[in-house]
């Protein structure tokens, strides 16, 4: 495969090495797809609520059969109470037949999560026990996140990047000359929006390939979320990425492109 260094990069932290198309399910892709995803070398796993139960029993397999191969993602919506952090890491290990959870984070920080001391404690304890290998939050308030990328006790950022909102460039990774996080992109199609065409366009259209590569060309964010709705679209999203990194003439058209999608 082109352009390894491209498309896998080391989570120290987490102490594995990752391809960086993360796989997700809230487009419903199947049980035979995720056997294909982990077949072709994806292994970074945000699992949610979305998961159907065919991809549960695939996912458990490999848990049990690649332990330190694969990185489990998962978290808390309402992460209000100390107390639900570690009964929902409890139940992860339970429900996973596993001893650890790679990536435990808190949805939406703000809005369905809040991030109070005791919280912040009880999350710490989860990593110092080793129930938890990395904290973290997804969160859209970037001037917020900026911040937590500095100093916190937060160990990875999941922030929405696409080339509509590429406000992060600004906001988040500046920061990171102080203190890196982890950083997991997602939303790169911009909720489909980048696959279609804005008013007034006249040139090509991107395609979903064109989103996760624009995330992956800069060099601050190490894995983007992918939720394929079928075998096709992955297989297509992962060749997509042996291209390697966007061109400068590349970059220029998807930034465009994606202003005029914002535009719209």
């Amino acid at each position: 495969m082109k352009n390894k260094d491209f498309i896998y990069r080391n989570l120290p932290l987490i102490k594995k090495r990752v391809h960086r198309l993360g796989l997700s399910f809230n487009h419903g892709i199947d049980g035979k797809g995720v056997e294909t995803a982990l077949k072709l070398g994806m292994n970074y796993i945000f699992w949610t609520r979305f998961g159907t139960g065919e991809a549960f029993d695939v996912i458990k397999t490999a848990l049990k059969n690649e332990r330190q191969k694969y990185v489990l993602a998962a978290g808390v919506t309402l992460g209000f109470f100390k107390g639900s952090l570690r009964k929902r890491v409890e139940k992860l290990c339970r429900e996973f037949d596993i001893d650890y959870v790679d990536v435990f984070q808190l949805y939406w920080l703000g809005r369905m999560s809040f991030f109070t001391k005791g919280i912040q404690k009880e999350l710490v304890r989860l990593r110092d026990e080793g129930l938890v290998r990395a904290l973290g939050v997804s969160i859209h308030d970037r001037k917020r996140a900026g911040r937590l990328a500095v100093e916190s006790v937060l160990d990875l950022l999941m922030i929405r990047y696409n080339a509509a909102h590429p406000g992060a460039e600004v906001d988040i990774f500046p920061n990171y000359e102080k203190r890196r996080p982890i950083t997991i992109a997602y939303t790169a199609t911009s909720w489909r929006k980048l696959l279609k065409p804005p008013k007034r366009w006249e040139d090509k259209v991107m395609t979903a390939g064109d989103c996760y590569r624009f995330c992956l060309t800069n060099r601050h964010v190490d894995v983007v979320l992918c939720g394929p709705a079928n075998e096709n679209q992955l297989i297509d999203n992962l060749k997509a990425l042996e291209k390697g990194p966007l061109s400068s003439a590349e970059d220029e058209y998807i930034r465009r492109f994606g202003k005029a999608v914002r535009g719209s």
